[in-house]
């Protein structure tokens, strides 16, 4: 099988796209200057070295099977769910053969003997030591269950239970989805030519940003750049991908990372900061 995915590492930029689109040249040079600033508020320890190429093989396989598990949670797989996942692959612009190879893992992942805690043990087992990829799997799995069935009926549980398997609290886990429903619905961000919303809306796209940026309202300007600079330095690419991250999920993180830096300048603008 590791023979068979050699081709994962060749898949720059997949997940990402995830329904978001193209970031653009201009983009990808501001997430390089984001990081080389997050990376003066770093205060994680370093990854204790690994296989990176096994990190990177293990975590594909556990996205689509986990995927195609909670999937069939309620007993069948909608066609809903089945666009959901689709879509997934779509945005990786797999050719044939990885097609091919991620509709049996999510096929492997509906199977009734599917062990789900063996499957995300085997993950974090992995991955110790990189909690931020760990994350980045939840967002995946999270991103997928809200296209396929809202988060409905058992699959919130569920989901609950691959949080806990990932050592990712309950409290990060409702966090990681409030943060993923407004990158699905956008937030207003003032640009030259977009119209100024009512003060409702304007409320509550800053409190959105706030949320994105894990902090609040209260936060002095100080402690909103290390919020910021904390969560650019979690989802850079480079990072995850040194850590392991497979090449084909890269997307999602700067996808993730775009965000973050939208919701930042609008509360600097907000509030003045330079």
């Amino acid at each position: 099988m590791a023979a068979g995915m050699k081709w994962i590492g060749k898949l720059t930029g997949g997940l990402i796209g995830l329904a978001f689109g193209p970031i653009g040249v201009a983009v990808g040079v501001l997430l390089g200057h984001q990081f080389d600033q997050a990376q003066q508020d770093d205060d994680e320890p370093e990854a204790p070295p690994g296989d990176v190429a096994a990190i990177s093989e293990r975590f594909f396989r556990a996205t689509f099977r986990v995927m195609g598990y909670v999937a069939k949670a309620d007993g069948r797989v909608s066609e809903q769910e089945i666009a959901a996942a689709r879509a997934v692959m779509a945005d990786l612009r797999l050719g044939p053969t990885q097609v091919r190879e991620a509709i049996a893992l999510f096929t492997a992942g509906k199977q009734p003997d599917f062990d789900l805690a063996a499957e995300i043990g085997s993950l974090r087992s992995a991955c110790r030591g990189r909690p931020d990829i760990l994350r980045i799997f939840l967002e995946i799995q999270v991103r997928a269950a809200l296209a396929g069935n809202n988060l409905e009926g058992p699959v919130r549980p569920i989901m609950g239970r691959i949080a806990a398997g990932t050592r990712i609290s309950g409290f990060e886990l409702a966090q990681i989805e409030a943060v993923l429903r407004i990158q699905r619905g956008g937030f207003y961000q003032q640009r030259p030519g977009h119209g100024t919303p009512g003060a409702a809306a304007g409320a509550e796209a800053l409190e959105q940003a706030y949320r994105v940026l894990e902090t609040t309202a209260g936060a002095s300007d100080a402690e909103v750049v290390k919020a910021y600079r904390r969560q650019v330095n979690r989802h850079h690419p480079d990072k995850l991908k040194a850590n392991g991250l497979p090449e084909s999920m890269i997307g999602h993180a700067k996808q993730r990372t775009q965000q973050i830096i939208e919701a930042y300048e609008l509360i600097r603008a907000r509030r003045g900061m330079h």
